[in-house]
Parts: C-alpha cells; structure tokens; sequence
C-alpha cells in the first residue's frame, strides 16, 4: 500500500522511516517532507501544503493511509475533511484536537472533568489581564491560547515579565493568541513548583 504523512518536522521524517520498514508498505510520500525525508530513498517529498489539494491527490492516487503529524492541520480539521471523503487517515478529528489546539479549552476540558490542573482564568482584554496580575502577583504563568509552536509561554518569575507578556500576545498578537482567527486570548495560570 501505499502511506502518506502530513508535515514537515523531525517527528513526520521519523514517522515516514518507520512506516517505510513495513513489508506491507510500497511507498511513503511525505507532504511536504524536508531535505531528510528527500535524500531517503525510500520516502517520496510531495510539494502539497493546501490540505484539499492534498486529500484530492490522495484520493487520485490511492493513498491506503495518512498520517498526520503537525498540530496545525489536525486544528484545521483534515482528519474530518479526509474521513468525510472516504479517505483512511490517522490523528484525532478537528473537535478532539482542540485540547493541543487551545489552552482555554483544554483548561476548562480538565476543570469539568475533575482532571488536577493549575488554577487558571481566561482573559481577552489586556487590562482585565493586567489587573488580575496586579491581583494575583508573580511568579505566574501566561499562555497564549492557540498554535504557538512550542513558543507560546512565559514562566514569568516577576510583575513586569508577566505584563509584557500579556501585552505581546494580547496587544501585539504574538504567538497565535487567537485560535481559529478569533478574539485573541490567554491563559494566566498559577506557577506550580515541581
């Protein structure tokens, strides 16, 4: 049969290597892969980033299975889009990947389940942010609520810190801060030591 995997990172190459060592596996292409995934023979880089030109190759092409490996198009819904298409594809659909995709939602998530997490409160305007800080001092932690590509926290151990932090994500709109295009909003949770 023949694999697809979605992404471009280490984690895709390392999927697309080992799906490769299966006897049941003819072919792996990697969209859009990397300069690894190009120089392994084995593996095949497809220069497709749009997810429905994507699904419409794999459909064309007979793709047996997909494997998703970035958090991006899981929060896009290309889980859903291929399964809507009769495509088999690997990774949690669009309403399951809100738990990587916002940290507001997978906060509220654990508080409704009654799964222990730091205390927490979401905010989308800068100066309810700013006195909840002014309440609450440092250290503290402040998240941005979205894709941020592992960048979008700041441990801040003082006041100042945590101010400019808010500001960036809030004002700025640094680090995705607004999943789906929305409102910008973050995360300001309690800092746990341990």
């Amino acid at each position: 049969m023949n694999v697809l995997v979605i992404g471009g990172g280490g984690r895709e190459h390392a999927l697309a290597w080992k799906l490769a060592q299966s006897p049941k596996v003819q072919r792996v292409y990697v969209a859009p892969g990397n300069g690894g995934t190009a120089a392994d023979a084995r593996l095949k880089n497809l220069p497709i980033t749009d997810m429905a030109a994507l699904r419409d190759w794999a459909i064309a092409n007979r793709i047996a299975l997909t494997v998703v490996g970035p958090e991006g198009p899981l929060a896009a819904g290309v889980v859903d889009d291929f399964r809507a298409h009769g495509l088999r594809i690997f990774g949690p659909t669009q309403a399951a990947a809100q738990l990587e995709s916002s940290k507001a939602f997978s906060k509220a998530f654990m508080q409704r389940h009654g799964i222990p997490t730091a205390h927490f409160e979401v905010f989308s305007d800068a100066a309810a942010a700013h006195t909840y800080l002014d309440r609450v001092g440092a250290p503290i932690v402040v998240k941005a609520d979205g894709l941020a590509a592992g960048k979008g926290v700041v441990v801040a151990m003082s006041l100042p810190e945590a101010h400019a932090a808010v500001d960036l994500m809030l004002v700025d709109g640094a680090f995705g801060a607004n999943p789906g295009g929305g409102e910008a909003r973050v995360v300001i949770e309690e800092f746990l030591t341990g």
